[in-house]
């Protein structure tokens, strides 16, 4: 998934100039370039126009949307040299607005919660405790697409394996 403020696909790869700057700023160190290693997970092919892009493999290491880091904005959106990545600024409702890299998906199968144990970590996990996920009986996370951000910090909690919460990446169309 691209990393928080991205323009629309189409757009992003012709304006992305593949500088790195937005993974260098990175606090978390959550965002790499797409390579052709990467991509045979994905069917990307070498030479692609999708090679050497940011992007965000959640369970590996999610966006924590800079919590806790000095600015007034998300940092790979600051350091973008050309507007790929949009300005965010750091509040709950510009983030809101203008963040949307995924929306999280529970396999209720896998998810402890829901077969009889109590977990919760993912509910904990989520920088929109609350309105974006909340935890039901048993601490069954229960989801609202429509405050999800995707940043992946549920995924990358998950103590299940495979986890039970993952992000699907937005198609990004249309401006995000």
């Amino acid at each position: 998934m691209r990393p928080p403020g991205a323009l629309p696909e189409e757009e992003f790869l012709s304006v992305c100039i593949r500088c790195r700057r937005c993974g260098d700023a990175c606090p978390n160190q959550c965002i790499a370039p797409y390579t052709p290693e990467a991509g045979r997970r994905f069917s990307m092919k070498p030479g692609s126009a999708e090679e050497g892009t940011p992007v965000i493999f959640p369970r590996q290491q999610a966006c924590n949307l800079c919590q806790k880091t000095p600015g007034d904005a998300l940092a790979c959106t600051d350091a973008c040299p050309t507007g790929a990545l949009r300005l965010v600024k750091k509040t709950a409702a510009e983030i809101r607005e203008k963040v949307r890299m995924g929306v999280a998906e529970v396999d209720t199968n896998l998810c402890w919660s829901y077969n009889g144990s109590s977990c919760g970590v993912c509910v904990k996990a989520c920088p929109f405790e609350g309105s974006a996920l909340r935890a039901g009986q048993l601490e069954t996370p229960l989801l609202d697409p429509e405050f999800c951000v995707g940043c992946g910090l549920c995924e990358r909690a998950c103590i299940r394996y495979p986890q039970a919460i993952t992000i699907r990446p937005v198609a990004r169309g249309a401006a995000a």
